[in-house]
């Protein structure tokens, strides 16, 4: 195992080329994480063979390329490929129509983007992976059984 591998990685999707950045940062200098960023849900897609631990997709996608997949698409997708993979929804609207349409598509969270957006994704890719290591050791002890 490389020491790559045991890095958690993630990717990051936003049109938004300045917050994607400042995301990017804010990531590599809080944490060993690998990072991986997209500015369309296209290169996202065509790039989640890599297997990302996490996702942060944006929620619009839509400012660089006209008839871009928006992030609900892209997020049907990821979640075809592996419906394991947790997403993350960022959004620049504070509306609650907005999280439920992102919960009901299976997105394990939803932020608005916000001086406290990088603080509130640390905690829930803190819960993820507690989450996940949980699930790891109950589908072992339910294998023993």
């Amino acid at each position: 195992m490389t020491k790559n591998e045991n890095k958690i990685k993630i990717f990051l999707v936003d049109d938004d080329a300045l917050f994607l950045k400042s995301l990017e940062i804010e990531f590599l200098e809080n944490a060993d994480f690998t990072v991986e960023t997209y500015s369309t849900g296209e290169l996202c897609i065509d790039n989640i063979s890599n297997n990302p631990d996490v996702v942060i997709l944006d929620y619009q996608l839509d400012g660089i390329v006209e008839n871009a997949m928006n992030g609900i698409e892209t997020l049907d997708k990821i979640k075809a490929f592996n419906p394991e993979i947790p997403v993350v929804m960022l959004s620049s609207q504070d509306k609650i129509e907005v999280a439920i349409n992102c919960m009901h598509h299976k997105a394990f969270d939803y932020v608005v983007k916000s001086e406290t957006a990088f603080v509130r994704l640390q905690k829930i890719i803190t819960t993820i992976f507690k989450y996940q290591k949980i699930e790891k050791e109950l589908s072992w002890y339910m294998d023993r059984m």
